[in-house]
């Protein structure tokens, strides 16, 4: 079994008064996409810099691919990509002149460099679009180009920092089918992002951090069973109901309901789902609200991710851990 991608142990770092990092234990496996997840302010940027050689932990100790990055910064940079949710494309050359440039930088010669940049495009589903100029792609697909400039050094370890930022539905599914096809290709990858089923759909493991520490870690599924309880969901037929749905769950579950005005659904944690499954189809009967969907599920990601840090994914924004010690 090869070693892991990374290995962290008690990492520490302060700026000023803030603790970015309490002694963060982390375990990212080979061959694989990980997910790195937290409230703002976590611990998440201060991490991927440490691992990115951007930046020194005070203590503690931390390996990529097997090389110190404490004792060895130099030779850790020749094995990673980093790859953010800002485009760093050139708009006016066309793709196959960025990744050519890009190759160069990393000291490819020219015919190195020309041919890395072909590969690449390739892989990344942009062959097609090599001559055109970057200011003529799509959203996703200058992301992807993007992509493609961090993986021309060929790296073990890919950093992604919020890839699908910003993204509309289509172009964020190609960047994960990309995204799956390097780690088919052999490349890692750690991921941050403030989507929840990115990370389910990604992801093998799934690390939680929350102020500097790791809270919770595993596969989706293991995250979501540590959350024990089943959920019911309902939808009523008039959102003037939400509130009479509301208080007739409360009577059932084994924490407060919630309620998604957007979706007009309310739901709520409950033990032996399938026995309160039937009570609340009864409380609503003899109310007389209808509804038009209900249900018993497992947990989500969001939902785990509220019980862990008690901040639901939508009000967490681009981790500032490292801005808000400067």
């Amino acid at each position: 079994m090869p070693p892991p991608i990374i290995e962290a142990q008690g990492l520490t770092k302060r700026f000023g008064d803030t603790q970015a990092l309490a002694g963060l234990d982390l375990v990212a496996e080979s061959g694989q996409v990980t997910a790195l997840l937290g409230p703002n302010g976590a611990g998440k940027t201060t991490f991927i810099s440490a691992v990115a050689t951007l930046l020194r932990p005070d203590s503690g100790s931390l390996s990529v691919a097997g090389i110190d990055v404490l004792a060895d910064p130099k030779a850790v940079r020749h094995v990673i990509g980093l790859a953010g949710q800002y485009a760093s494309v050139e708009p006016a050359m066309t793709g196959l002149e960025n990744l050519r440039m890009v190759a160069r930088l990393f000291g490819l010669s020219k015919s190195e460099a020309a041919a890395a940049a072909v590969d690449v495009l390739g892989r990344l589903g942009l062959g097609d679009a090599g001559d055109k100029l970057v200011r003529e792609y799509s959203g996703g697909m200058r992301r992807r180009l993007d992509l493609g400039a961090s993986l021309v050094g060929s790296p073990h370890l890919l950093l992604l920092d919020e890839p699908t930022t910003g993204l509309d539905p289509r172009s964020r599914i190609e960047l994960w089918e990309a995204i799956r096809g390097l780690v088919a290709d052999g490349t890692d990858v750690l991921l941050t992002t403030q989507y929840l089923e990115e990370a389910d759909q990604l992801a093998r493991d799934v690390v939680i951090i929350d102020h500097g520490r790791v809270i919770a870690s595993g596969t989706p599924d293991e995250l979501k069973n540590m959350a024990g309880s089943d959920v019911i969901e309902v939808r009523p037929r008039q959102a003037t109901d939400l509130e009479a749905v509301r208080a007739a769950l409360a009577t059932v579950g084994s924490d407060a309901p919630r309620v998604d005005v957007d979706t007009q659904r309310v739901s709520v944690a409950v033990d032996d789902g399938a026995n309160q499954l039937s009570t609340v189809v009864r409380l609503l009967d003899e109310g007389g609200i209808a509804s038009d969907d209900i249900g018993l599920r497992r947990p989500t990601l969001d939902e785990v991710f509220l019980g862990l840090t008690g901040q639901p994914i939508d009000s967490v924004g681009p981790d500032d851990d490292t801005a808000d010690a400067a």
